[in-house]
Formats: C-alpha cells, sequence, structure tokens
C-alpha cells in the first residue's frame, strides 16, 4: 500500500528526470512528484539543470495532492528564505521637472486660438 502524502509535508526524494518544464522526484518506491519550474528557487529558472540533476537527493515542500489523477506538486522554493528585495531608489521626478517650458508655450497658443475661436463662432 503506498504511503499517504499530505499537503505541507517537507520530505526528502530522489531527482529521477528533468524536462524544461520541472523535474520528477521519487518520493518512495511507488510515488513521484514534480517540481514545476515556477517551485524551483525564488527568481528566473532558464533551465532546471542549472539546479538539480538526475540522481540528486532533495528535500521538498508537498504543495498539492491531486488523488484523482495521482500527482502530487512538489517545491524546494518553499523551502528557500524569500529573498529581500532591495527596491533601486529612483528619484522621483516632480511635475515641474516633467514639464518641459518650451511645451508650455504651445497650451497658451491653443488658449489664445480657442479665444479667437469662441469669437468666430459667434458666441
Amino acid at each position: 500500500m503506498p504511503k499517504k502524502y499530505e499537503v505541507g509535508e517537507v520530505v526528502t526524494g530522489k531527482v529521477t528526470g528533468i524536462q524544461p518544464y520541472g523535474a520528477f522526484v521519487a518520493l518512495d518506491e511507488e510515488t513521484q512528484g514534480l517540481i514545476h519550474i515556477s517551485e524551483i528557487t525564488y527568481g528566473f529558472v532558464k533551465d532546471v539543470a542549472d539546479y538539480l540533476k538526475v540522481g540528486d537527493e532533495i528535500q521538498v515542500k508537498i504543495l498539492d495532492v491531486d488523488e484523482q489523477y495521482d500527482k502530487i506538486s512538489l517545491s524546494t522554493r518553499a523551502l528557500q528564505e524569500i529573498p529581500t528585495q532591495r527596491k533601486k531608489e529612483v528619484p522621483r521626478k516632480t511635475l515641474q521637472d516633467r514639464v518641459d517650458e518650451s511645451d508650455a508655450n504651445g497650451f497658451k497658443s491653443l488658449k489664445d486660438k480657442l479665444q479667437d475661436w469662441i469669437e468666430q463662432s459667434g458666441h
């Protein structure tokens, strides 16, 4: 009888296959799960093989158990610390910085034209 795995459980497994979309991990003799490429680590993963190779024994966290389709979703990322993101300090531009004075002249001429148009329309 295969072992029952629970969501949230952390287990050790062995990488049995690498695909462009993730890595297959054997949890025991009869049970295999998949680490989707998005669950390997934080940040962008271009190639799964840069992080895992067949035969690696790794710790994984169980994200989902779909008994109907016999699928187990795994994650190594869930066991890693969330990297602190340092926001680049970009000086905020004020409205004054964004307005080009030469462009403001265009608005003045529009204002003058608007007055002319109003007079021409007879109102």
